[in-house]
């Protein structure tokens, strides 16, 4: 016969949940860490600028002062202001994001969806609309307009610094 010093050491029903609980917790601390962790730096800012998408327009002299050329393809408008700036608009209203239209008969953008209008510049002419419509980097380069569409600005309104000339 055994004596119970022989025996190996058995466990408690007791000891094992313990035992169990303890282990569950420390791996549900870790997936804790690792997920505040993951959430955390997540957002972090590309330290390179994405690369320009340019889309030539054409070349700067076909494009007439204060006149409006759509690009639905480019998803914007190019407009050249009467002191021969470029600015490219996007398409699309700030209110709800319908497509505006150019209106050449009365100088405006107009949006079908709750009637809201834009001067030339993309400013708000009609509410609702709260802000201007935003707009692509323009560059002139060898005489070609080019809009880099993948880089839309959203702003308040119209600054002169937003023109390109040739």
């Amino acid at each position: 016969m055994a004596t119970n010093a022989s025996l190996p050491d058995r466990i408690t029903r007791q000891d094992f949940f313990r035992r169990a609980w303890k282990w569950l917790g420390i791996f549900a601390s870790v997936e804790v860490i690792v997920m505040v962790a993951a959430y955390s730096f997540s957002g972090k800012k590309q330290k390179t600028a994405p690369p320009r998408q340019l889309f030539d327009a054409g070349p700067v002299d076909v494009f007439s002062t204060n006149a409006v050329t759509a690009f639905l393809g480019g998803r914007f408008y190019l407009a050249r202001q009467q002191d021969g700036g470029f600015i490219a608009l996007s398409l699309r209203c700030t209110h709800l994001g319908c497509s505006v239209t150019w209106e050449e008969d009365r100088q405006r953008f107009i949006c079908p969806c709750h009637s809201s209008a834009f001067n030339i510049k993309g400013e708000v002419l009609n509410p609702p609309a709260a802000r201007a419509l935003s707009y692509y980097p323009v560059y002139i380069e060898n005489g070609l307009v080019k809009v880099d569409i993948g880089a839309i600005k959203k702003r308040n309104s119209f600054e002169k610094d937003q023109l390109v000339y040739a």
